[in-house]
């Protein structure tokens, strides 16, 4: 396992926010973007997930496309990426820097109303 400050980490997660199109970084508002060590025991509890599954990431908020005209006045939508499941699940800076990169995309697509199938199928294609 990897051994990465708490800098180094946000270093990286800021390196995968800034590498990403401008026009998705730009359109963004109202949304905070955090790193925590781990899910809370209610972020758990509310996926319902069990004991044994690994969460990444974490988008929190209305996605753009289920904004309405009423939308105003409510908090920031919220992007965790959870830094100990992911650096465990590295073998080498490499793969983290990638799974990095690839989590904070995969929240940031919920943001923007992909589903789980859409960001899979976009992540298969970009690999072809």
């Amino acid at each position: 396992m990897i051994t990465i400050s708490d800098e180094a980490f946000e270093e990286l997660t800021a390196e995968a926010i800034n590498a990403l199109p401008r026009h998705y970084i730009d359109n963004m508002k109202n949304v905070a973007i955090v790193i925590e060590d781990e899910p809370t025991e209610a972020q758990r509890q509310k996926l319902h997930l069990v004991n044994g599954v690994t969460l990444y990431g974490l988008y929190e908020g209305i996605p753009l496309t289920q904004r309405g005209g009423n939308y105003s006045l409510v908090l920031p939508d919220k992007i965790t990426i959870f830094k100990n499941p992911i650096v465990q699940g590295a073998s080498t800076m490499d793969a983290l820097r990638e799974q990095i990169k690839r989590t904070v995309w995969h929240e940031i697509a919920h943001h923007y109303g992909l589903n789980h199938d859409r960001i899979n199928e976009l992540e298969r294609k970009s690999k072809n």
